[in-house]
């Protein structure tokens, strides 16, 4: 019955794992004067980890090699309502983290620092970033280690945070209805009104005519 239980709760872990993998990694190139940005939807009180590195061209052997510790890359992160919740400047490899506390779109830029950026005149640069949302920034290992957890405990405390995350989740979801469900009563409501005005306008219209015609008619005396 224990062991029953047991590939019971591995199994529930493995399932939210699979349903609910909140990380990305990605490389992009970037010019001397070009800004990368990434949209993330991220439910509020969420934290959010994201590592990148940097590589630059090299000509003579056509190839990206590792970039200078001279190059910096500049990190900007935006919440829904275009505040900036973070600006810094790092080194060419380097880690950001930020928490949200909006629910909604958030704007990830990343730039070079130009002056920096001359010594390679013109050369592209590969940035490798990973992204890591909610639990997936913690370090289970580190954590077992630190509280001296058993390998059933630290399975138990994963799972309890995925369902933190999976219920940050539904509470944004149930946000952007509510949210979208509004902008629908708006557009409905906004429709009815311009239905109304152009009914208006055109009985307006039909009885400037007939006025029209009936003076027409009488200065005609045809009636």
């Amino acid at each position: 019955m224990a062991a029953s239980k047991m590939r019971l709760s591995l199994l529930s872990v493995f399932l939210v794992n699979l349903f609910y993998n909140f990380t990305f990694a990605l490389y992009f190139h970037i010019g001397e004067t070009e800004k990368k940005c990434f949209i993330e939807e991220i439910p509020d009180e969420t934290m959010i980890i994201g590592n990148y590195r940097t590589q630059l061209y090299d000509k003579q052997k056509e190839e990206y090699l590792p970039a200078t510790p001279g190059l910096g890359m500049f990190v900007e992160v935006k919440d829904p309502d275009e505040k900036v919740i973070l600006s810094r400047q790092y080194g060419s490899e380097g880690r950001f983290t930020f928490t949200s506390h909006t629910p909604g779109e958030h704007q990830i830029c990343l730039h070079s620092n130009s002056s920096k950026f001359a010594l390679f005149a013109g050369g592209m640069l590969r940035v490798h970033l990973d992204i890591q949302v909610g639990e997936h920034t913690n370090n289970y290992a580190e954590i077992a280690a630190k509280d001296k957890l058993t390998e059933l405990q630290l399975r138990v405390r994963q799972l309890v945070e995925q369902v933190d995350q999976i219920q940050k989740e539904q509470n944004y979801q149930r946000y952007r209805e509510e949210r979208f469900r509004q902008t629908s009563e708006s557009t409905n409501q906004r429709v009815l009104w311009w239905s109304i005005v152009q009914t208006l306008i055109l009985v307006a219209i039909g009885f400037w005519q007939m006025r029209h015609l009936k003076s027409f008619f009488e200065a005609k005396k045809l009636v």
